[in-house]
């Protein structure tokens, strides 16, 4: 596209109710795989991407059409961005809220920094569930050591401390088994505003996919039964006859969320079910979800498809799963002895490989996943789990 062209763009009034058409120009705050899977989605459907990040190579940088390298505190940087687009979506939540505000002055941002506010910050995410009437998991707000001891007082041991903003996948939070460890671990999450969570005896962790178009229509995938590591996902596997029961309950949850929220886009709710087939909401991702990378190839509409869907005003895809599948999470671990075996993995025909095209790999990094299709749920993730160790035999 030449300048011309978008500063033709940029001229135009944009209307958030008119529906954007295959080749409009989407812009994305965020650089990672879930924009590159978002970007190669919405390419495929005839739309351009425009990218905006601070960092210079990056795995949907790789694949969008443009890329605008910037600082997030750059307002007039942000706004030049926003006027070459039409529309704006974002991969990670902790978008400065500053930016997003200054981009909706000039375009659609979906979903809309309201939302952004409330899920991007634990303690005002609570609230809202608790306002809604939805049991989450019980929490008081921290940001004194008086506040965190009056909390362990209220909640009892064990409970987990996490930083009211940013952290992800167990980074900024740590469990406190014993009252007495309890300034130690504020300490150690950088005496950060934060906030306490009674500890729940779950049986199992869930989520469930809720997209949410600009004319109200809902449509939902799961719910996914996800298994962690070192507090970092490492399957997840959909169907499960385990959680049937509960799956009804756990849809209208979702859709109350995204309802509540007026979302236009996609999110994911994260569930503990305990033993007795109670459902706790842990968290809310405003965007897609790494437990939903296998609809990608298990569903006919993927969350990164449904993403696009939403963000440009058209029609949602329908959510229904073509067979059960279960994907594994490669973590840069996987390279600690050299390149992993790709050829015998690939060697399996109901895998499929998933990489983000990151430059370097480090313990605990995400660098792609794989997903296996099967009969079964239960034999997918023993296919999975299998290949995924293949990798690493020589």
């Amino acid at each position: 596209m030449t300048t011309m062209q978008l500063d033709a763009v940029s001229s135009t009034t944009r209307s958030s109710s008119s529906p954007l058409l295959p080749g409009a120009t989407i812009g994305i705050f965020g650089s990672g795989q879930l924009g590159r899977m978002f970007t190669q989605a919405a390419q495929r459907m005839g739309y351009r991407v425009h990218l905006f990040s601070t960092d210079q190579a990056s795995p949907t940088g790789q694949v969008a059409d443009l890329q605008y390298s910037g600082a997030y505190e750059d307002l007039d940087a942000v706004a030049d961005f926003a006027r070459k687009v039409e529309v704006i979506t974002f991969e990670f939540e902790n978008v400065p809220l500053a930016a997003v505000d200054r981009a909706q002055q000039l375009v659609p941002v979906r979903p809309s920094p309201t939302v952004l506010k409330t899920v991007q910050h634990r303690v005002r995410e609570k609230r809202f569930l608790q306002q809604i009437g939805i049991t989450c998991t019980p929490f008081r707000a921290v940001s004194s050591e008086s506040d965190l001891q009056e909390a362990v007082s209220e909640l009892g041991c064990p409970a987990v401390l996490k930083t009211a903003e940013e952290g992800y996948d167990g980074k900024g939070q740590v469990r406190i088994d014993k009252a007495e460890d309890a300034v130690s671990a504020w300490k150690s999450i950088g005496s950060a505003e934060a906030i306490l969570e009674g500890f729940i005896d779950f049986s199992c962790e869930l989520s469930i996919l809720a997209a949410r178009g600009t004319d109200g229509a809902i449509a939902t995938y799961g719910p996914i039964g996800n298994q962690h590591d070192q507090h970092i996902l490492d399957v997840s596997t959909v169907p499960l006859p385990a959680l049937a029961k509960v799956g009804p309950k756990a849809i209208e949850i979702a859709r109350q969320i995204v309802t509540q929220l007026d979302v236009v886009g996609i999110i994911c709710v994260e569930f503990f079910l305990t033993k007795d087939d109670q459902l706790f909401v842990n968290e809310i991702a405003p965007r897609p979800h790494n437990s939903g990378h296998l609809t990608i190839d298990a569903f006919v509409t993927s969350q990164f498809e449904q993403q696009v869907r939403t963000v440009c005003g058209m029609p949602l895809g329908t959510t229904v799963q073509t067979g059960p599948a279960a994907m594994a999470n490669l973590l840069g671990d996987l390279w600690c002895d050299g390149e992993p075996n790709w050829q015998r993995v690939l060697q399996i025909p109901e895998i499929k490989l998933h990489l983000y095209g990151k430059e370097s790999a480090r313990p605990g990094r995400k660098m792609g996943h794989l997903t296996a299709l099967a009969d079964t749920a239960e034999e997918a993730e023993r296919m999975v789990r299998q290949a995924r160790e293949i990798l690493t035999t020589r």
